[in-house]
């Protein structure tokens, strides 16, 4: 439980000063609904850029499908839908699994700096040598999140958003964490011309060791290169590594990965992508492919 409170008391913390700096850069907050009207909540010292989620005029900016999520929000009165699937394989072990239909609701309310999210999703592991193999598949657990867009991006200043988040316990009881599990992810990211961009996110969740049933922090720190091939088509190469601390069975996982996005219209986009583990503990790859539709 001592990692939770440790966790939670930044979370809280974070809101409260988000809330702090928001109310001192406009002290007539009330009187004239000025932050719910703005694109981003903060804006940089003497900047005058804009940034914001794009129009429907615009391509949609999606979380998928690359571990570093848009530094963006969908706006005010928008919806997006997010779904895919991915196949991890690791020869080591033996271990396939299968990740559907992996979707993300993201909700603009209120301001188009402020999304609400939730997220489904199921699995399916198959593990060890006949014929002691074993197969599972299951309901994982809810996951819940508000993204903030926090400061569009100016000059080297980057776009920034940041997602309190958590997972509850509703999952099938080998996909469970049994708890809730919070965290929180900051995002950051540069437009550097037409062709290049760059995005990077750093994470601290709560984790759940399966081996001891004891409570530990997950970090995870990702970076990505993103690239407009065309007029409809992008790609990115990308690498991230998720690490614990405190946990006992649970090791270091590096991996690389690239991809290809489709862009068929403003309002509907395809992807695939791939990734190869490089570290000892890391799934040998993964491959998987889906689709985002906004409204």
């Amino acid at each position: 439980m001592a990692a939770r409170g440790f966790l939670l008391i930044p979370i809280g913390a974070m809101f409260g000063a988000l809330v702090a700096v928001g109310l001192a850069c406009n002290s007539s907050l009330l009187a004239d609904d000025s932050v719910m009207g703005r694109r981003t909540l903060l804006q940089w010292s003497g900047s005058t850029a804009e940034g914001g989620p794009p129009g429907f005029d615009e391509p949609l900016a999606s979380d998928r499908p690359d571990f570093v999520e848009a530094s963006v929000t969908v706006g005010r009165g928008v919806r997006q839908l997010e779904m895919g699937y991915t196949y991890f394989s690791d020869r080591s072990t033996n271990r396939s699994a299968h990740s559907f239909p992996e979707i993300l609701f993201r909700a603009g309310v209120f301001a188009d700096w402020l999304e609400l999210r939730l997220g489904l999703n199921f699995g399916s592991v198959s593990e060890g040598f006949d014929p002691l193999s074993r197969t599972v598949g299951g309901a994982e657990d809810l996951y819940l999140g508000v993204k903030v867009g926090l400061t569009p991006q100016d000059g080297i200043l980057p776009e920034m958003a940041i997602i309190p988040q958590m997972t509850l316990p509703t999952g099938h009881t080998e996909f469970s964490s049994h708890q809730v599990l919070p965290g929180v992810n900051w995002l950051y990211g540069w437009d550097i011309n037409d062709f290049l961009s760059l995005g990077g996110s750093t994470q601290a969740n709560l984790g759940v060791d399966d081996a001891t049933d004891r409570e530990f922090l997950e970090f995870a720190q990702a970076l990505t290169m993103g690239y407009q091939l065309t007029e409809k088509l992008g790609a990115y190469t990308e690498w991230f590594v998720i690490t614990p601390a405190g946990a006992e069975s649970i090791r270091t996982q590096h991996y690389f990965d690239a991809g290809f996005t489709y862009r068929v219209t403003n309002n509907l986009q395809l992807d695939v992508r791939a990734g190869k583990g490089v570290s000892a503990a890391a799934d040998d790859f993964f491959v998987g492919t889906g689709a985002v539709v906004r409204w």
